[in-house]
């Protein structure tokens, strides 16, 4: 049987010393994530504006309605974690628990506002544990991708209602793809991929990178100029469920609730071995 279809469709919170069935929350995560995904393409579809917040970087309307669907629906699910949501300044500020949801409820707002078909932009809910990523949902409404994956489970991806496991792959004898940030490449990340001799890339938008590595489209993702927790959080956890790896460049764990929850270097990778 598909293992979609099995998943249990009650969760109870638990405390945080206590083990979580993780699969029983994946599913309410996921419909969360497809309901906010859609308000999100009600204001995609009258071409949204943007207004700018104080770290210069732009937020819509549907940043803000994606993120009340979020923290309502996990308030519902899982009272008793604690939320971290890029829109939520508030919650930036507070001591890192041991078990927390880090939430980005419009990833790729850039590609959003562009406005060009591609459909680059998701709604990322990730669980953190000790600082690792053990639960993601990661969700491209304009492409109706739907990825999750758990720690002890392995990672799926939805596509038109058609469920299926999905993995990384062996490098193709080709070589490794690369996939790239469209709206931040930089110099570094040339460089990088110049010394370890990757000609082939790919560029897209939001966490949807760490997802192509997941399902097999694309090999590694080296990424050195700056991110957020919240913008990794959710396609790091599918990866990792993929099989997957995400390390710093010089082969640390890369791990989570850093300071401000701010990222600094890391590879993404899937069998591509390239450090």
């Amino acid at each position: 049987m598909n293992r979609c279809l099995t998943i249990k469709l009650v969760y109870v919170a638990q405390r945080n010393k206590t083990p979580m069935n993780y699969a029983a929350l994946t599913l309410p995560l996921t419909r969360i994530a497809v309901s906010a995904g859609a308000a999100i393409m009600k204001i995609y579809n009258d071409v949204p504006l943007a207004k700018l917040k104080n770290d210069g970087s732009p937020v819509t309307a549907a940043d803000e309605a994606a993120e009340k669907i979020i923290l309502t629906g996990l308030m519902e699910h899982a009272p008793k974690i604690p939320v971290v949501s890029e829109e939520h300044e508030a919650s930036h500020c507070m001591k890192v628990p041991k078990r927390f949801f880090l939430v980005d409820p419009l990833d790729g707002t850039k590609e959003f506002l562009k406005h060009d078909g591609s459909g680059s932009f998701t709604v990322n809910i990730a669980l953190i544990e000790e600082g690792v990523p053990v639960l993601g949902v990661v969700y491209a409404p304009a492409l109706d991708r739907l990825f999750a994956g758990t720690v002890d489970g392995g990672a799926t991806e939805t596509v038109k209602g058609v469920c299926s496991s999905v993995s990384i792959r062996a490098v193709p004898p080709s070589g490794p793809v690369a996939v790239a940030s469209c709206s931040h490449r930089d110099n570094q990340t040339d460089e990088w991929l110049d010394k370890h001799e990757i000609c082939n890339t790919v560029s897209i938008g939001s966490s949807l990178k760490f997802c192509l590595l997941a399902c097999g489209e694309a090999d590694i993702y080296p990424r050195f100029g700056p991110t957020m927790e919240w913008d990794t959080a959710a396609g790091d956890a599918v990866l990792r469920a993929a099989g997957g790896l995400v390390s710093t460049p010089d082969n640390r764990p890369f791990l989570y609730g850093k300071p401000a929850f701010r990222n600094g270097p890391f590879i993404a990778q899937g069998h591509a071995q390239a450090q």
